[in-house]
């Protein structure tokens, strides 16, 4: 487990952010009609330097729910810091916008939520695999691979993501999860919840097969929220996270190999948090 303090991380990203005079990356925002979600689904690109001039070049892609938040995010500053330091190989971003829909749209795709939130779940995984996934890789010079296909996503987002990744490991190979709604639960706290029985993610893993060439990257900040359902001292975002790390070790799975956890001193629920966590995350994609 690494551990970090919001302020260490925060310095670090100022200081490449105030240092950077790069050009901004190619950016392309587009639409995609889906047939399963009957709506145009907004996303935006953001292509490699050079990726016009390097005709046969191929790229890995990550693919992120709530796109939306790119600019809170600052992908194109810690993009283009790592892409100076060589840090990461080129890849391509696809950022997936959500609507008003989105509490339906992200969720667990084999069951809703207790109170019927992400029914919509499935389809969005539909328009995922069969609509979006085959343009990107029509239009752009990208891997098929599962290999070097992936996929993260924040809050509900992230729950969505590692959804959709446990689900398809012959489309993608890592998730990255930020403060991800390990919550998600088929009984409400008053009606006998159970932490053992009733997370939704939670029973997922626990009734499947072991997947062996998936890997995970979870993060979440101490002040993610302050509930502590168990009163055990810690809070339940850090708590979910860990079970859901333990039934990956159930699983066959090995801590900082298959999958890690990044834990943010001081991090709050917020895409201020999560841009600066995401360096680590896009660093933990590429290592050998």
């Amino acid at each position: 487990m690494l551990v970090l303090s919001f302020i260490t991380i925060l310095s670090s990203f100022y200081f490449f952010k105030k240092a950077n005079t790069l050009s901004m990356l190619p950016q392309i925002e587009a639409k995609l009609y889906s047939k399963y979600l009957r709506r145009s689904v907004k996303y935006t690109i953001i292509l490699p330097y050079n990726y016009e001039r390097n005709l046969q070049e191929k790229y890995p892609v990550l693919y992120l729910n709530d796109g939306q938040d790119l600019e809170k995010l600052q992908m194109q500053t810690v993009l283009q810091k790592l892409y100076t330091e060589k840090a990461i190989p080129p890849l391509i971003l696809v950022a997936i916008h959500a609507n008003k829909n989105r509490i339906q749209e992200y969720g667990t795709a084999s069951q809703p939520d207790y109170a019927k939130r992400g029914a919509k779940a499935y389809l969005y995984t539909q328009f995922i695999l069969k609509e979006l996934v085959p343009t990107i890789q029509k239009k752009y010079r990208s891997y098929t691979e599962p290999e070097y296909n992936f996929f993260a996503g924040f809050s509900l987002g992230g729950l969505s993501a590692i959804d959709i990744v446990w689900a398809n490991p012959h489309k993608f190979s890592k998730v990255g999860v930020f403060s991800g709604s390990l919550w998600w639960r088929s009984k409400p706290y008053e009606e006998g919840y159970e932490e053992d029985k009733d997370r939704i993610m939670h029973q997922i893993i626990r009734k499947s097969e072991h997947k062996p060439k998936l890997k995970f990257w979870f993060q979440a900040g101490t002040e993610d929220e302050t509930e502590d359902r168990n009163n055990n001292g810690v809070i339940d975002a850090i708590d979910d996270t860990l079970d859901l790390m333990k039934e990956l070790e159930k699983k066959g799975y090995q801590r900082d190999i298959d999958f890690t956890y990044l834990e943010v001193q001081g991090g709050k629920h917020d895409p201020q948090t999560w841009g600066q966590a995401m360096p680590f995350f896009l660093k933990w994609l590429f290592e050998k």
